[in-house]
Order: structure tokens, then sequence, then C-alpha cells
């Protein structure tokens, strides 16, 4: 497994407003919005491609283009603020959906809804914003697998080690690509320092 953690200064910066907790949800959503950017170019900097010739208004040309289809698929709700910008980026991608929940008691995964595309083929990326037990993920990166998809990654803004431990041990083939790593989860299973629940502050809802 690789993990990737953005180097930038732009990135720094936007992981700063996205913590702090005066940032209104319009501001997050733009935030968030820009950082995605990021991570998705991050994230598909190993897309293989393949040569094809085409004609320019002066001559034919031989370029490149990406050799397999590429699927994304946010975990709901909070993943839903990641998509816009990889649809933005690879216009031609399709789109899948997973809903899972987090018992706050447990901090394990409840699945209540799935609607997958054909992954077989595909570079599958999951996204979610926050990577904290890893367990989402894994039960998202199962879903995938079982689905048939066989290229996959893991895009997400915030990680904790126990999350980054927990995919390695699970899924160790799976490339991860974080916005930052954090240092640790606090008793209640959330990422410290973190930036609090992604979704309610994405969306503006009451935590």
């Amino acid at each position: 497994m690789s993990l990737r953690i953005l180097d930038h200064p732009l990135a720094s910066h936007l992981i700063t407003h996205l913590r702090d907790r005066t940032t209104k949800p319009a501001l997050f959503r733009s935030l968030s919005y820009q950082l995605t950017t990021m991570l998705a170019l991050e994230a598909t900097r190993g897309l293989g491609t393949v040569e094809r010739e085409i004609e320019t208004p002066l001559m034919p040309c031989a370029g490149r283009v990406l050799e397999r289809p590429l699927v994304v698929v946010p975990i709901l709700r909070a993943g839903l603020g990641m998509l816009q910008p990889f649809q933005d980026l690879f216009p031609d991608v399709s789109v899948g959906y997973l809903g899972l929940e987090r018992d706050h008691d447990t901090a394990m995964a409840r699945s209540y809804y799935s609607k997958l595309p054909v992954l077989k083929e595909a570079w599958t990326i999951v996204v979610d914003p926050m990577l904290a037990t890893g367990g989402s993920a894994c039960h998202a990166l199962d879903a995938v697998a079982e689905a048939g998809a066989g290229h996959v990654s893991l895009v997400c803004i915030i990680g904790s080690r126990e999350g980054v431990e927990q995919v390695r041990a699970r899924h160790p083939r799976v490339e991860i690509t974080l916005g930052v790593l954090d240092d640790h989860l606090n008793a209640d299973k959330y990422i410290v320092p973190g930036l609090g629940d992604f979704g309610d502050r994405l969306y503006g809802t009451p935590g």
C-alpha cells in the first residue's frame, strides 16, 4: 500500500481554514472543492495512458488518452462534498454511491444504500473526507472489491494513523491519498485535531 500526503503550501492554507471553527458552510464548501481538486490530481498521477492518433487543425498528431475508465464512489453523505471536482476534471467519469453511517456508540459503520456502476475494467476511487477508525473506508473498499473493482484508490481530506493502519491491514494494495495525516483519535473516535463533523460543517446542520 502506498500513502501520499499533499505537500504544497496551498494545501496547508486550505486545511487550516477548513479546521477553523469560525469558517461558515459556504466558505467551507469552497475550500473543500479547492482541496479536493488538488487531491484528485495527486491521486490520479499514476493513471495509465495509451497512444491515440488524432488530427489537429494543421496535421496528424500522436497523443495520449486515459487507458481505463474512471469511477468515483463517494461515501454518503459527506463524500458528496468531494464529488464535483472529480466530475469537473474527468467529464466522462462514472459515479457510484455507498451509504454508510457510523453508530456513535460503537463507532462501527452500517450500510444503508449501494448503487455501483460496472467496476471490473475501471480505476475506482473511493472518496470520504475523514479517515478516522478506518471502519467506513474498509466497508466501502470491501463493497467495491466484491463488485469486481481491481484498481482501487482511497482519497480523504484528513486521516488518522489508526485509520491508515486499518486500511493497510485489510486492503494492502489500495493507494491512499490524504490532504493531511493527523495525530490520533480521541475517546469518541474523532480525529484530533481534525475539523469536527465534516458533513455537518459542509451542509450547515447541527452537530
